[in-house]
């Protein structure tokens, strides 16, 4: 058996493969009429079409189709199952010629793109980093080059990084990134003037917005804090002529000691210090039909009798003085 050349066809994964044989086969096959497609390894091989008497018969309806016209096979919808090695053979008697197709598939390359992954402008000089990426693909290789190569080379590149270095205000050039496999390209461009919006504005911005989110809400506590201090109000007492609350028994006792003392001298016919001291007391009347208040027990002063232990009607203030001794 003469297999003769072989050769290598790229297949679209999801698309319809062509397989061709050259002409010296398709010759021998309207002589002799007697072909065969088949395919996988050198020791079992799977029959996909027999031409025989000028008749094809296809053992694969619906996955593939055999075109008599030149007796080439096509693949409807590739699988990367279908990535394997095909013949065509024709039978001439007592010799047989056959020819080898290595078929690859490939996943087409998707849409590419980029994305900025460093920025800084300054000195007058905008670096940026950029990197280029296609979701889908096999086999993907990237490259850089630039709509108009004459005016502006830093564009060009092998890798999908790409490093610029170029004046803010340069947009009169754009760099193109284009994504390829075997089977397929895709290209997208990136256009300089991006970078002139960046960092500067937007950073300065960002910072802005930052102090005004801090400072904003500490002045608004500082303010509420300021006002809620001053508009306080205090608690208002008591007036003598003012009748206390009947819900409520509250009794208050003010009490001040004061003590005067002076230097020592020679004694005299002075009358002893004095220490005043005042007692408030102060009760609510009962109300009708409910009873009274227990009243609390009243102030005793050491070596004088207790205070009245009646309820007094009216707020009463009861001055008591104590004579002390001289130290």
């Amino acid at each position: 058996m003469d297999h003769g050349e072989s050769e290598t066809v790229l297949g679209t994964l999801g698309k319809a493969t062509i397989l061709r044989i050259p002409p010296r086969l398709r010759n021998l096959t309207l002589d002799f009429r007697e072909a065969f497609w088949k395919r996988g390894g050198p020791h079992k091989k799977q029959v996909l079409v027999k031409y025989s008497g000028g008749k094809p018969t296809n053992h694969f309806q619906g996955q593939i189709l055999f075109h008599e016209s030149d007796f080439s096979l096509e693949i409807l919808n590739t699988s990367r199952q279908d990535g394997q090695i095909y013949e065509y053979s024709v039978s001439t008697g007592r010799e047989e010629e056959a020819q080898q197709i290595q078929l690859k598939v490939y996943e087409p390359v998707s849409h590419p793109s980029i994305r900025i992954v460093s920025r800084e402008v300054a000195n007058g000089s905008c670096s940026i980093a950029l990197n280029c990426t296609a979701e889908r693909g096999d086999d993907v290789s990237y490259s850089w080059g630039s709509q108009d190569s004459r005016t502006w080379g830093p564009c060009s590149g092998n890798s999908s990084f790409l490093h610029l270095s170029y004046p803010p205000w340069n947009t009169s050039s754009s760099c193109v990134c284009t994504a390829t496999n075997p089977v397929s390209s895709r290209a997208v461009t990136f256009h300089p003037s991006e970078c002139s919006h960046e960092p500067g504005g937007s950073a300065r911005l960002r910072l802005e917005l930052l102090v005004l989110l801090l400072v904003v809400p500490v002045a608004v506590v500082i303010v509420i804090l300021f006002l809620g201090v001053f508009r306080t109000p205090r608690p208002a007492l008591p007036r003598a002529d003012q009748e206390p609350t009947q819900d409520r028994a509250e009794h208050t006792i003010y009490s001040q000691v004061q003590r005067v003392e002076k230097p020592k001298e020679p004694r005299t016919a002075d009358p002893p210090s004095c220490t005043t001291i005042y007692a408030a007391a102060t009760g609510p009347p009962a109300a009708p039909g409910r009873a009274p208040h227990a009243p609390p027990e009243p102030p005793t002063l050491q070596g004088h009798p207790p205070l009245s232990q009646s309820p007094p009607q009216e707020p009463t203030t009861v001055y008591v003085g104590v004579m002390m001794p001289r130290a």
